[in-house]
């Protein structure tokens, strides 16, 4: 998530076609260090805002893998300003790291003058204070794969090599239509290019709902990268998409299925424990100006309904295969009590 499409300037959303950027940094940090940069823990931070989707999918793996001692978190102000993320929440306005005051610098110590938006999620190199990668879809894929040596023990395997066929084929779907969807829908200039988007998203989510009638998870009987991306579009669903967005033909929490399905999630820990919902709507409702002009923020959902019975256990399923959940949150990266229900 950028200026999301690249738009300078956060008068620009909503004025013109949404167009998900290519990351442009895609190095990747690798077992064996092809790309120059090998897995080591405690070299690399982790720059993230609780607000974007993007970013949340790897605050997810990260914390199922227990990855938090090796890989460590920065989290960006959810409302950003026309330089994009900044670092606002830190004492001094400053990464208390990399020592900056905007992810933009990070960027700008790898390349200067790159083309594209300052996204989430970013890796930096600690020592050198340079971005490594802002490739949002393989760096969870590489935390499940190539970070292995630092997983904590009793982590899940988030991309069987086994299923990995089958998971591409839901996320690519799921990707097109669902995740990039809504934001097509809520940034679309014209009534037939919103029609279609919006279209396009519940007819991928009625599709899903066969295979999470019979079954717990999305690809097999556990937990994968699969799920992660879908939750973290869902559980913004009601938030933000279905008023911001205009992605209203029916609420997420008045479909049986999918709901139960979100709810499931969200109650596992490693998902709901990273949700901040003040972030996720302050971002939407005060940044996207060119949609909400006024920036108010609505007060609702009521979000007590994440924290009901789901019943979804009666369908079997392994949440961690032949893993286990991962521990408590720590003190300095739990969710502040306002963000969550």
């Amino acid at each position: 998530m950028s200026g999301d499409d690249g738009t300078p300037g956060n008068s620009g959303y909503g004025r013109k076609a949404f167009k998900r950027s290519r990351s442009h940094f895609a190095d990747r940090i690798t077992a064996d260090g092809r790309d120059g940069w090998p897995v080591e823990a405690g070299r690399y931070r982790l720059v993230v805002s609780r607000a974007c989707p993007w970013a949340s999918r790897a605050l997810v793996s990260r914390r199922l893998l227990g990855l938090e001692d090796a890989l460590s978190l920065a989290v960006a102000d959810p409302v950003q300003d026309d330089r994009s993320w900044r670092f606002t929440l830190d004492p001094d306005g400053r990464d208390p790291v990399l020592g900056i005051r905007y992810l933009s610098e990070a960027y700008d110590r790898r390349e200067t003058g790159y083309p594209g938006g300052v996204s989430v999620p970013a890796v930096v190199d600690v020592p050198s204070g340079a971005l490594v990668t802002n490739d949002y879809q393989q760096i969870t894929l590489d935390l499940a794969t190539e970070w292995t040596s630092l997983h904590r023990p009793g982590a899940p395997d988030l991309y069987p090599r086994a299923r990995r066929e089958e998971i591409d084929e839901v996320m690519a779907g799921v990707y097109e239509d669902v995740n990039n969807g809504v934001y097509r829908a809520g940034f679309a200039t014209g009534q037939e290019e919103y029609e279609a988007a919006c279209a396009g998203v519940f007819r991928r989510l009625e599709q899903l709902v066969p295979r999470l009638e019979r079954q717990r998870y999305l690809v097999g009987d556990t937990i994968t990268e699969a799920d992660i991306r879908l939750f973290t579009t869902l559980v913004r669903f009601d938030a933000v998409y279905h008023g911001h967005f205009k992605c209203n033909r029916w609420k997420l929490a008045e479909h049986p299925v999918l709901w139960a399905y979100a709810r499931d999630l969200y109650q596992t820990p490693g998902f709901g424990d990273t949700v901040d919902f003040d972030h996720i709507k302050r971002h939407y409702y005060q940044v996207h100006t060119g949609i909400n002009p006024t920036g108010i923020v609505p007060l609702g959902p009521d979000l007590a309904g994440w924290l009901t019975p789901h019943h979804r256990q009666e369908l079997g399923g392994r949440p961690f295969g032949e893993g286990t959940p991962p521990g408590p949150v720590r003190a300095d990266e739990e969710v502040p009590a306002r963000g969550r229900p």
